[in-house]
């Protein structure tokens, strides 16, 4: 059968652009291997995570709710009933994506599919194999986590992002390697279920791609809850025992120290599906794994498209996947739209505090030789944060000397992940630092302090 575009993976990149060349009118087959659509985003990464990572929000709220004259008695933490609400969450959001594909007449085709060269995909499954033919082909195939080598996931002590997704109650302690945004966030939530938490990251610090000053902060609150952090520790062997794990790391001051702990969760980054798809079949070349494309997301294979955590040089972001395949589908479709600017691509870290960012960081501004002014402010002087009891971290912003141009906002404190789309829409219209210190701010709201830091970039904040 005969298609203008067949999208190979059912993620965010995948179903987005599904979608949209649902809405140009074109004929569109999305093959996907899973039982379900959605991908690893909605299926066993970032909305599961932000499920749990809810619940955790709740929990702590609770244990302070007497602070606030609130007295819950005999609250208890019910972590099946979690894991059922994550899980009923996830249902819900799939099917949402089937009816979205019904709604835009996308046919969906279960299976594997296998580019062929000339515009042909090999879909099998057990009934056999199909072949299709396509105008085009959008290759969103995803990634999956990078394990150490010589280790194998299990439900029981070796996990990664899907194992411990399914955990029926809280361990009483945990070894997080790697401290990128999966084993911050997972650090974050079980330390707040009462998991005894251990983190170790091999570069000198953790969340490495964050601006220095955010890291420091991020690593400074969670060592005063209780969390151990150990950077600069390189980790050599990890091993099951009878009552869980132990893992072996070679520390910053050259020291060893061995870990026992009940679970231990491999964070070390993610491993892009390229392998097994048929890439050999055509003229996609791969580095490291990885594709190169162009600003239109085409690859060297004329009429193959490739979005998300497959290409080289992106971010590993659903948003960004599904940005990319807006603009793949407009290429197809021979219409208008604005390639992925990477430099207004907004980062979220849901911990507590959360952390987000977008554009350039102090230490990259500076290496490509900008002159550059910075504002910071804290949210300790924030009404609203005070009301929350959410006090640590700040907005830090920096800017072009002369010209008060936007190069990068920094956040880490409460909500975070929500405050950074003002600095994302800033970035994006091309607003300068005097254009946001005169944008009035509600008040007493947590985005104020967006605007003190815009002030403090000429020293200006009102509150600092």
């Amino acid at each position: 059968m005969s298609y203008d575009v067949v999208i190979l993976g059912s993620g965010p990149g995948g179903y987005t652009a599904a979608v949209r060349a649902g809405q140009y009118g074109l004929k569109t087959a999305l093959v996907e291997k899973r039982a379900r659509l959605g991908g690893t985003c909605l299926l066993v990464g970032c909305v599961p995570t932000k499920a749990l990572l809810h619940a955790a929000e709740l929990w702590r709220s609770l244990q302070e709710a007497a602070a606030d004259g609130i007295h819950a008695e005999n609250f208890r933490l019910d972590f099946a009933r979690i894991i059922e609400r994550k899980n009923e969450i996830v249902g819900q959001h799939s099917r949402g994506i089937e009816f979205l594909m019904q709604k835009n007449k996308v046919e969906v085709i279960r299976g594997e599919g296998t580019l062929e060269g000339g515009g042909r995909v090999a879909v099998r499954n057990a009934g056999g194999t199909r072949i299709l033919e396509a105008r085009a082909v959008i290759v969103a195939t995803g990634s999956e986590a990078r394990l150490l080598p010589g280790l194998t996931p299990d439900p029981e002590r070796i996990l990664t992002n899907v194992e411990i997704l399914e955990l029926q109650r809280p361990p009483h302690s945990l070894v997080v390697v790697g401290a990128g945004a999966v084993g911050v966030e997972f650090a974050s939530m079980f330390h707040r279920f009462g998991t005894r938490v251990t983190l170790l990251e091999m570069l000198p610090r953790i969340l490495p791609l964050e601006d220095a000053d955010v890291s420091r902060e991020l690593e400074r609150v969670f060592k005063r809850s209780g969390i151990r952090v150990e950077t600069g520790a390189r980790v050599e062997r990890v091993e099951t025992t009878e009552t869980g794990v132990r893992v072996t790391a070679l520390l910053a001051g050259g020291q060893p120290e061995t870990f026992e702990a009940e679970k231990v969760l491999i964070g070390v980054g993610r491993r892009p599906n390229t392998e097994g798809i048929g890439l050999e079949n055509t003229r996609v070349r791969l580095e490291r794994g990885l594709i190169p494309v162009d600003q239109r997301q085409r690859t060297a294979e004329p009429g193959v498209y490739a979005i998300g955590d497959v290409v080289l040089g992106t971010p590993q972001l659903a948003h960004v996947a599904a940005r990319q395949g807006l603009v793949a589908v407009a290429d197809i479709a021979g219409k208008p739209a604005e390639p992925v600017n990477p430099r207004q691509i907004p980062s979220c870290v849901y911990t507590e505090p959360g952390v987000a960012s977008v554009g350039l960081t102090e230490e990259q501004a500076r290496a490509q030789g900008y002159k550059v002014r910075v504002g910071k402010f804290g949210f300790r002087p924030n009404s609203m944060a005070t009301i929350l009891r959410r006090h640590e971290g700040f907005v830090k912003v920096v800017s072009e000397e002369r010209y008060g141009e936007i190069l990068g906002v920094h956040i880490i404190g409460p909500k975070a992940y929500e405050l950074i789309g003002e600095a994302v829409a800033a970035m994006a219209a091309e607003a300068t630092v005097e254009t946001m210190m005169n944008t009035i701010h509600a008040h007493p709201t947590l985005y104020e302090t967006l605007g003190e830091a815009f002030n403090a970039v000429y020293g200006l904040a009102i509150n600092a």
